[in-house]
């Protein structure tokens, strides 16, 4: 796994305006391996820029549709679930990844263009449930939407641990395959925040 360190968080990756002689250098990696390069600003977007990769965009594409499970099987939590820290976690993983979501969706827009053979959003790799790890089945989401009291907590915290576990093998994997400094950000906050989640849901007990 690969680790960048980010000398400054630049103004105009955030889409804000100021002069080239106001802002400092960029820090951009590059593959595996490779040693990272420094950029100025006003080469954001010339050839010296590193576009995002087939696995960043894949990643993000894929994590937004993850996330998207996830808000729909915490959102039944507020009438379905018994346990109160079960409740509690629910709410905080719902407020998380929502957020989350909207910040993929924003370097969606903003990056995924860049990336060669990429020209709009319609060409953004194709996502299936089926490709991704940890994403519950029409079956068990079904049931999830049927339990109620005890059953509901332990059927979302065993699907919710999966789902998490996915999500971490997920960023593990763009960690040391993709490009972006922003997407590598993302990444290592879904692996940081989702793995201490799923400590605390095996803590829980359930009559």
């Amino acid at each position: 796994m690969r680790i960048v360190f980010v000398a400054v968080l630049v103004a105009v990756l955030a889409g804000c305006t100021s002069t080239a002689d106001d802002q400092p250098s960029i820090i951009v990696p590059q593959g595996p391996g490779e040693q990272a390069q420094t950029m100025s600003p006003e080469d954001f977007g010339t050839d010296k820029w590193v576009a995002p990769s087939e696995a960043d965009l894949k990643y993000v594409a894929r994590m937004i549709v993850h996330h998207k499970q996830a808000l729909e099987m915490s959102a039944l939590a507020p009438e379905r679930a018994q346990n109160e820290t079960v409740r509690g976690l629910a709410s905080r993983i719902y407020d998380t990844q929502g957020p989350e979501i909207g910040a993929m969706e924003q370097w969606q827009r903003q990056y995924a263009e860049a990336a060669p053979g990429h020209g709009h959003s319609a060409d953004l790799p194709d996502v299936g449930h089926e490709s991704m790890p940890g994403m519950a089945t029409a079956d068990q989401m079904a049931a999830l939407k049927a339990a109620t009291g005890a059953d509901f907590d332990r059927l979302y915290l065993q699907l919710m641990i999966a789902h998490h576990e996915g999500a971490v093998r997920m960023a593990v994997e763009v960690l040391s395959s993709g490009r972006d400094v922003r997407v590598e950000e993302m990444a290592n906050d879904v692996a940081v925040s989702q793995a201490d989640e799923m400590e605390r849901m095996k803590a829980i007990t359930i009559p």
